[in-house]
């Protein structure tokens, strides 16, 4: 049985369910992940069967694709997050995983386009852990 998963954006005014399976978990670090993130890499779930409902909030959605390529995202143009792009015509689902409100039971496959990591995005592990703010 295939369970619904929910999600929003930061602000609440996207809200969506998704009912499928994910066949992939990666987390990207091209550039242009980095860029479009803010961060060391993009954490994207993809599928190629999951249907995605939208509740609330798909007016507010505004999508940005990098020119000559095939790289867009989709965010809340009310509050900036990052939320599910339909790919391919609508055959591929690409869901932020931080958009998502509910758990899931998929890990990370693999980290991709490792060649553009950024350079201080290694041994993180040793990093000291906070709870708070520091």
């Amino acid at each position: 049985m295939t369970e619904l998963i929910t999600g929003s954006c930061l602000c609440g005014t996207v809200v969506f369910e998704i009912t499928g399976e994910f066949s992939h978990f990666f987390l990207c670090h091209c550039s242009r992940c980095q860029k479009g993130t803010g961060s060391a890499h993009a954490a994207n779930l993809f599928s190629t069967t999951a249907v995605i409902n939208w509740c609330s909030g798909q007016e507010k959605i505004k999508v940005y694709r990098v020119p000559k390529t095939q790289h867009s995202r989709s965010f809340c143009s009310a509050c900036g997050s990052a939320v599910p792009n339909v790919q391919m015509g609508g055959g591929l689902l690409v869901v932020p995983a931080g958009s998502l409100d509910s758990k899931i039971s998929i890990r990370p496959n693999a980290h991709i386009c490792t060649s553009s990591r950024a350079m201080w995005d290694s041994n993180l592990a040793a990093i000291p852990e906070v709870d708070n703010l520091p």
